[in-house]
């Protein structure tokens, strides 16, 4: 977590009172709002024709724009943030039915694959949330790289350095060319480079653009008389093929998955996912095998789907865990089983250090509010907090917390202030509620019955 989202999150709720805020997970809640569909408020790709009755022979890109101007005409479609009821598309949905999620923002895409459990339609996650850098952002990236190409790495880099308000300008002037890229293009994308951009360059190299461009071997961008860069369809749409070959890579490494079969829908939500080129992608490679549905207003299907997460936290019944949580715990030695170097030899008793005590394995079925049960002992009677290091992996099975891969993730800390008893050996029990979208800790003193104050820290680590 970046440290201006710890600082948001500290403003937005006190720690005397945590449930204030509840944390929504992007692809949970682009699901949840895709159950709330009305035919009227999508466009399905694999018909070729929007539910606003469009022409088959409309391409995709104009397809959403006149879905969009549906969606201005029809403020009222709206309401559907506080109706309790399931749009017509779910209704479709069979107990047992799965669909897949794609969020495509612009730093990373996130997939997750959901299974309808009637009768109550709550949703049980089959395959935990998986994806990569693959957003948006990476076509800017791209378009540096072709900048570099033709200008040079070392002028672009004093370029964004020296003028940096004038660099935001040229991205700012992509970003606007880079929505109209299309399959069917046939018309040049012209972007308009900042005066500044061509002073500059004309003092630093002490020639003009236009001469890079002709001494470049980039033959698909041209020199506009008007100052602009002017790009063939084809060298716009190379920009994308990268990124857009992630995704589809990704994709087809989910749909090989046992438990991502017979797909329903593939719903195509956030920004990205309004790019023609990513869409006609998706279609090719999923040939029909599920329908393609974009919500319209894609870029708000995170926060309209937040909203209704908030009203309904429990609609998510069955998770997956994403990694494998525990702590590092002393067993017994095992001559044979545990190595040499862990021996730890404390009272004449023989210990082996750095277990990993597994509380939840990583892509492991979590139901809503299910515990995990530890009971921990103060090192001291006179010991008033006993901290915990918890630890994770991307591996399902860990051993040890010393282990490649294994990191301290969070702190579990028990405050068993005005707990004290007189018992030969305080013992705290530990309740751990996982499969929610946090992690929560509660804990009572068993000799006295009294609670415990405890807490789980994942935002200092």
């Amino acid at each position: 977590m970046r440290l201006c989202e710890y600082y948001t999150l500290s403003a937005l709720v006190s720690r005397e009172n945590p449930e204030q805020l509840i944390i929504a997970l992007e692809p949970e809640a682009a699901s949840i709002y895709c159950r709330k569909l009305r035919l009227h408020q999508m466009v399905d790709l694999c018909t070729q024709t929007t539910q606003n009755g469009f022409s088959p022979t409309d391409n995709v890109g104009s397809g959403m724009t006149q879905a969009k101007e549906h969606v201005r005409r029809n403020r009222q479609s709206r309401t559907f943030l506080v109706e309790n009821v399931i749009g017509e598309l779910w209704s479709e949905l069979e107990e047992g039915d799965r669909y897949v999620v794609v969020d495509c923002g612009g730093g990373t895409v996130d997939l997750t694959v959901h299974q309808i459990r009637l009768p109550e339609g709550h949703l049980k996650e089959l395959y935990k949330a998986s994806g990569g850098p693959y957003g948006s952002l990476g076509i800017d990236y791209e378009f540096e790289k072709l900048l570099c190409k033709i200008f040079g790495q070392d002028f672009i880099d004093q370029f964004k350095i020296k003028r940096p308000a004038a660099w935001v300008d040229l991205m700012i002037a992509f970003e606007s060319r880079k929505r109209a890229a299309a399959p069917d293009r046939t018309n040049p994308l012209n972007i308009n480079l900042p005066f500044s951009f061509i002073d500059y360059y004309k003092k630093f190299r002490g020639h003009s653009v236009e001469h890079a461009l002709r001494k470049s071997n980039v033959d698909f961008v041209k020199w506009s008389s008007q100052g602009m860069l002017r790009m063939s369809p084809d060298a716009m749409n190379s920009l994308f093929k990268p990124t857009i070959d992630h995704i589809i890579q990704h994709l087809r490494e989910l749909f090989e998955k046992p438990e991502v079969s017979d797909i329903k829908f593939l719903f195509l939500v956030g920004g990205f996912a309004e790019s023609p080129l990513l869409q006609q992608a998706v279609q090719n490679m999923l040939q029909g095998r599920s329908r393609i549905i974009i919500p319209h207003d894609v870029g708000l299907t995170i926060l309209k789907g937040a909203v209704l997460f908030g009203l309904d936290p429990s609609i998510i019944k069955v998770r997956r865990s994403p990694l494998t949580y525990g702590v590092g715990v002393l067993n017994r030695f095992v001559e044979g089983k545990h190595p040499p170097e862990k021996l730890l030899v404390k009272d004449g008793t023989r210990w082996c250090t750095d277990v990993f005590d597994t509380f939840i394995a990583a892509d492991q079925s979590v139901a809503l509010g299910e515990m995990v049960k530890r009971s921990y002992t103060p090192a001291k009677p006179s010991q008033q907090v006993i901290v915990i290091h918890v630890y994770c992996s991307e591996k399902e099975n860990v051993g040890f917390i010393s282990e490649p891969g294994v990191r301290k993730c969070g702190t579990l800390r028990l405050d068993v202030t005005g707990t004290e008893s007189t018992a030969p050996r305080r013992e705290i029990q530990t309740l751990m509620q996982f499969g929610d979208t946090e992690i929560r800790a509660m804990a009572v003193d068993v000799s006295t019955g009294r609670t415990v104050k405890s807490s789980i820290d994942f935002l200092s680590h």
